[in-house]
C-alpha cells in the first residue's frame, strides 16, 4: 500500500480548497450584477415656461429617464429660462437643466454664483430667434421697432438677453428706444392679439406651441433678423455674442402664418447642463437617455429632432461632465 505523507495530503487539499474557490468565482461572477449600482435617487431638472419647448421637452424627458434610469425620481420645476435655469443649477436649488449658450457665457463671463461648477452633459437643439407681429403691421424690421410697445421675456429670461443684443445691434437703446414689456411666451400671444403689444421677441425651438396656437386664431407673421445684424452682434456684442450664428426658418415653420420664402434669422445652441457635484452614473446615464430618446420626443418637439449624437459632445463653453464623457467613450466608434 501507498502512503503520503502528511505534507503531501496537506498540499491536496489546498489545492482542492483553491478549486473550489475559483468554481465558487465564476458562480458568483455569472449570478451576481459587477460593476456599479445602477443610480437610484431624485433630481430636480429645471425647464421653463409652461407653455415654452423646454417645459414639454421636459415631460417628454422624464417619461424616457423612468424607463432609462426607474431608480431615479425626476421632478420638473418651470422657471422663467435660462439665466434663471443656470442660477437654480449653480446654487444647488436644480440638478439638471437646459439653457442656451450665450446664457452660459453670459454667466460664466460675470462670475456669478457657482459658474465654476457648472458643466456641459449635451449639445441639443438650436433656438431661433422670432421676432413676431400682427400680419396686417407696418413694422418689417427691427429698425421699425423705435417707440414701439415690444414684449422682450420675462426679466430672467433668456429671451430677454437677446432681444435687448438684438435691439442694440439694431441701434435701438433697449431702455429708451422701445417700450419694453416683460411677459414670457404664455402672456405675449395674447397681449398681442389684444392689442397690447406691437410685436414680440421669442427665443426657442421650431415651432414653439405658443406661437402656432397664436397663429391658429390671429393672423401674424415674422419679422426678418437679416445676416448684417448677427455682424452686428459680433462686432458690438461681448464675447458672449459669438455664440450667435444667422440662420433660415422655414417658410411653413408656422402652417397658418406661412412665408414666401424662408425667414432669415438668428440661431444659438441649447445646452443640457448640470454641475461637477453631479455622481458620474447617474449623469451618464442621464445623457445616454437624452440621446437615445430623441426620435421619440422629436415625434411631438420637432427640434428635438436635431440632437445629434456627432455635435452632442461639443457643449461649449462649458467642459464636459464626467459622466456624460463616460458616455461619449461608450459609444465611440
Amino acid at each position: 500500500m501507498v502512503t503520503h505523507s502528511p505534507g503531501i495530503r496537506r498540499n491536496r487539499v489546498l489545492q482542492g480548497a483553491a478549486a473550489a474557490l475559483v468554481v465558487l468565482g465564476l458562480l458568483l461572477w455569472w449570478l451576481l450584477p459587477l460593476g456599479e449600482p445602477a443610480p437610484r435617487g431624485a433630481v430636480t431638472f429645471s425647464t421653463g415656461v409652461k407653455s415654452g419647448v423646454y417645459q414639454r421637452y421636459g415631460e417628454l424627458l422624464r417619461q424616457d429617464l423612468a424607463r432609462g434610469l426607474p431608480d431615479v425620481s425626476v421632478t420638473l420645476r418651470t422657471s422663467q429660462g435660462s439665466p434663471d435655469n443656470l442660477t437654480r443649477v449653480a446654487t444647488g436649488e436644480a440638478d439638471f437643466t437646459i439653457a442656451t449658450a450665450d446664457a452660459v457665457s453670459n454667466y460664466l463671463m460675470e462670475k456669478k454664483p457657482g459658474w465654476q461648477r457648472l458643466r456641459g452633459c449635451a449639445r441639443l437643439y438650436d433656438d431661433y430667434v422670432q421676432l413676431i407681429v400682427a400680419k396686417d403691421s407696418k413694422i418689417h424690421s427691427v429698425a421699425d421697432l423705435r417707440g414701439a410697445r415690444v414684449g422682450v421675456g420675462q426679466p430672467e429670461s433668456g429671451v430677454r438677453l437677446v432681444a435687448d443684443r438684438v435691439l442694440e445691434a439694431a441701434d435701438l437703446d433697449p431702455r429708451t428706444g422701445v417700450r419694453e414689456v416683460f411677459a414670457g411666451i404664455d402672456k405675449m400671444p395674447g397681449k398681442l392679439q389684444r392689442g397690447e403689444l406691437d410685436a414680440f421677441f421669442w427665443s426657442g425651438g421650431l415651432p414653439t406651441s405658443a406661437v402656432e396656437a397664436l397663429a391658429d386664431r390671429f393672423a401674424v407673421r415674422l419679422v426678418p433678423l437679416d445676416g448684417p445684424l448677427v455682424k452686428q452682434l459680433h462686432a458690438a456684442g461681448p464675447a458672449t455674442t459669438r455664440y450667435y450664428r444667422s440662420a433660415a426658418m422655414p417658410a411653413d415653420a408656422y402652417p397658418k402664418a406661412p412665408s414666401a420664402q424662408d425667414v432669415p434669422t438668428i440661431a444659438v445652441a441649447n445646452l443640457l447642463v448640470t454641475t461637477d457635484r453631479m455622481d458620474a452614473a447617474l449623469t451618464e446615464g442621464f445623457t445616454r437617455t437624452v440621446i437615445d430618446s430623441r426620435d421619440r420626443i422629436g415625434r411631438e418637439v420637432h427640434s428635438a429632432q436635431l440632437v445629434d449624437l456627432r455635435t452632442a459632445i461639443y457643449t461649449d463653453p462649458l467642459p464636459l461632465h464626467e459622466g456624460a464623457k463616460r458616455y461619449y467613450q461608450s459609444v465611440k466608434p
